[in-house]
């Protein structure tokens, strides 16, 4: 049960209250919220966390307020600053690890039985599990459950980078940045006007088109009903949490053979892995209908995008600070994009599809006016009004889909060398959550699914594991058949 506190009379006055950003307000369920797994090279030091909390993620504003409903402005959620014992935010369960006989099952148990159970909004919201269980990839593990109204991927990654130190050097911060946007070279000459305005006339249309499937979106135009696609009606039954670990490595190979970008071939290969996937769940029909059954699917992702400037460690680590002019909290639009659900001879052709896509999604505007309306109408019709238009987008599309760019060389956290991170963000109206994580040579696959509707996850991730293989083997006889001619 949602259990609210709510500030009248004199608390009002006495109180520093802030409001939650526009999407902080349409995340603002106690069903809404992210469950970040690390797994650590050495068993976990239950008081060096303890310890390492105090002095760096407390001083994180949002780590130290809760959230409380202000009847005077429509009933609407704000943040207010708290006393907060780190302590009551840290479990370390008492299990019997010898009895356990499957260390991985029960890891992926343990995430999902957090991830059914409702934030307490009653206090700052975020817990966190240490849990010093031997698994395939990790010697011990620490989970995060953290409310989504907190920040974003990026604003959450970069409070990881804040606190870790490199492992080469205890001492330093990480030296890797996000990409700077490269130098516009002076437009003097008639070739780069002319080029510049044809540019504008592009962004213009492209724009203009897609707002106008963003809004059908909102008010009628919902996927074909597909076994992917949950009824937002239900609400989310039961939720599973699992992820897998693939090469960095191989995904490069395909990036620099067909020169494209890594979000392009992590969009290939999830949309070859869910054709995989439908095509094995239309028993009874042959191949020729499957293909034909696939063909008439509209099937789409409302894709999560970073609407921050690119920026250094160094603004990300003062994120934390007041004043710091890199945004915390959550500074994300959202784009619709359609996946090419199709069973293709040619493997390639899903990462050139998802390169096509999103090419014409990068000239157009819509994820900053995604977050325009979503500010509008939180701004002239409150926050209930964003909740609902939060619904109608994700439930009318068939997933939730992030990637976010993780460290590219190895960081420890209070003394524990990572090994992995995995991270799933749990969007309640719909039953498929994927989000792609990379870490130093790593990505990592992750699947928040409602089991009413998808029971077979590991399938699924398979089938998307498999398809990156697949499109790896088609890359590499394409660069054989050239060397050979």
């Amino acid at each position: 049960m949602e259990k609210k506190e709510f500030l009248d009379g004199d608390d009002l006055e006495t109180t520093s209250m802030e409001p939650l950003s526009p999407m902080s307000q349409m995340l603002s369920s106690p069903n809404l919220f992210i469950v970040i797994t690390f797994g650590f090279k050495v068993k976990c030091n239950p008081s060096a966390f303890v310890e390492g909390f105090k002095t760096t993620l407390i001083n994180a504003p949002r780590f130290s307020s809760k959230m409380v409903i202000n009847y005077k402005k429509k009933g609407e959620p704000v943040w207010i600053p708290v006393n907060i014992r780190v302590q009551d935010h840290v479990t370390v369960p008492d299990l019997d690890y010898t009895n356990i006989k499957n260390p991985d099952q029960f890891l992926e148990d343990y995430t999902s039985r957090i991830a059914n159970i409702p934030m307490d909004m009653s206090k700052p919201l975020w817990e966190f599990h240490l849990l010093n269980i031997k698994t395939s990839n990790a010697e011990s593990v620490l989970l995060a459950k953290i409310h989504h109204s907190v920040g974003d991927g990026m604003s959450l990654m970069s409070l990881l980078l804040a606190c870790s130190r490199k492992t080469s050097d205890p001492s330093a911060l990480i030296s890797n940045t996000w990409a700077t946007p490269k130098p516009v070279k002076s437009m003097i000459s008639a070739w780069w006007l002319i080029a510049g305005f044809w540019f504008i006339i592009r962004v213009t249309f492209t724009t203009l088109v897609e707002f106008f499937k963003l809004m059908l979106t909102i008010f009628f135009l919902r996927d074909t009903k597909n076994p992917l696609m949950g009824n937002p009606d239900d609400g989310i039954q039961s939720w599973k949490v699992v992820h897998w670990i693939i090469s960095f490595d191989d995904v490069k190979l395909v990036k620099n053979t067909m020169n494209m970008k890594v979000n392009d071939v992590l969009l290939g290969m999830t949309q070859a892995g869910l054709s995989r996937y439908l095509t094995t769940k239309y028993d009874g029909y042959t191949m020729a209908q499957k293909k034909r059954i696939l063909e008439k699917i509209r099937f789409r992702g409302a894709v999560a995008v970073n609407l921050r400037p690119s920026t250094n460690i160094e603004d990300l680590a003062n994120m934390m600070t007041k004043g710091s002019k890199c945004r915390w909290g959550n500074f994300i639009g959202t784009i619709i994009f359609p996946l090419w659900i199709k069973s293709e001879n040619d493997p390639l052709e899903y990462v050139r599809r998802a390169k096509a896509t999103m090419d014409r999604k990068k000239i157009s505007l819509e994820a900053f006016i995604f977050y325009g309306i979503i500010k509008f109408t939180l701004n002239f019709l409150g926050g209930k009004a964003v909740e609902a238009f939060g619904k109608r987008i994700f439930g009318n599309t068939s997933l939730a889909f992030s990637n976010v760019k993780g460290p590219d060389e190895e960081i420890s956290l209070f003394g524990h060398p990572i090994s992995y991170i995995a991270g799933s963000a749990l969007v309640a109206s719909q039953a498929l959550n994927i989000h792609l994580i990379s870490y130093v040579n790593k990505i990592i696959i992750n699947l928040a699914v409602d089991t009413a509707t998808i029971p077979d996850p590991h399938q699924l991730c398979d089938e998307i594991v498999e398809a990156l293989q697949i499109i790896k083997s088609a890359v590499q006889d394409k660069k054989s058949h050239k060397m050979e001619v």
